[in-house]
């Protein structure tokens, strides 16, 4: 896909995203930062922690933006639990072997508070209307689109919130946009620009691309089970009667 990037729609795709990463990591603190995916693009560029890696499953490309880089598996990341504050997906999900396990690794190690930026393409666009027709393309006309890395698959928005959802993520924020036809020419897509502007105010959803921000949230704990039946079973506590109490009982005694 980064050499995709290169391209007419996937430079138009690409600034349009890195604006909106921008918004969505710079005001998020804390010390480690990860990007998972897409290496030949700084998503975290925007961000203040001191340590940012960027991990790659396919080996890292030369002049990688990144203060720390790793090549391994998004299903079994190198870190311990709880421990990153911030992890960016940029198009991670569509071409991971297992999305799902992406997610449950990465719920893994955020750490409580921890924030999840994840782009990627609509299924209910015009982008994605053009890559069932041509999968395993990149859904963009002609013969000589470049091919896929391997055989990805969009996700819908929905879908997504719902799966972040079921492992305690809070959804925080989520946008839609590039509204232009997969044209393969820069002349072409210069012509279709008021579509951003119409598809932004009257079909926000059919946006071929989205970003979206959540939050792992963690409840707090409360007794359960023995501890709440041995809290119930606590003797109560005595009473001591005063002096003046113990002289009056002995008189009404005495009168009885």
């Amino acid at each position: 896909m980064g050499h995709w990037l290169q391209t007419a729609p996937g430079r138009y795709l690409l600034d349009w995203e890195l604006g909106h990463l921008d918004a969505a990591v710079t005001d998020a603190f804390g010390f480690h930062a990860l990007q998972l995916g897409l290496p030949e693009v700084d998503a975290l560029r925007a961000n203040r922690m001191p340590h940012r890696w960027v991990v790659d499953d396919a080996g890292l490309p030369p002049g990688a933006a990144a203060s720390l880089a790793l090549t391994c598996e998004f299903d079994a990341l190198p870190f311990p639990a709880d421990s990153i504050d911030l992890v960016v997906l940029p198009h991670a999900l569509e071409f991971a072997h297992d999305p799902h396990q992406v997610l449950r690794e990465v719920e893994r190690v955020l750490r409580p508070e921890g924030r999840i930026v994840i782009s990627g393409l609509n299924p209910a666009s015009l982008w994605g209307l053009r890559q069932r027709l041509s999968n395993p393309r990149l859904g963009l006309p002609g013969g000589a689109e470049p091919q896929r890395p391997r055989a990805g698959e969009f996700i819908g928005y929905w879908r997504l919130r719902d799966w972040l959802r079921l492992l305690g993520f809070a959804i925080e924020s989520g946008q839609f946009g590039c509204w232009k036809p997969p044209l393969a020419a820069e002349r072409w897509l210069q012509r279709f620009d008021w579509m951003d502007r119409v598809g932004e105010r009257w079909w926000p959803v059919l946006g071929a691309a989205y970003l979206l921000v959540a939050v792992k949230r963690v409840r707090g704990m409360r007794l359960v089970g023995l501890a709440k039946a041995q809290r119930a079973k606590a003797p109560a506590a005595a009473v001591v009667a005063t002096p003046r109490e113990s002289v009056e009982r002995t008189k009404i005694e005495e009168r009885v």
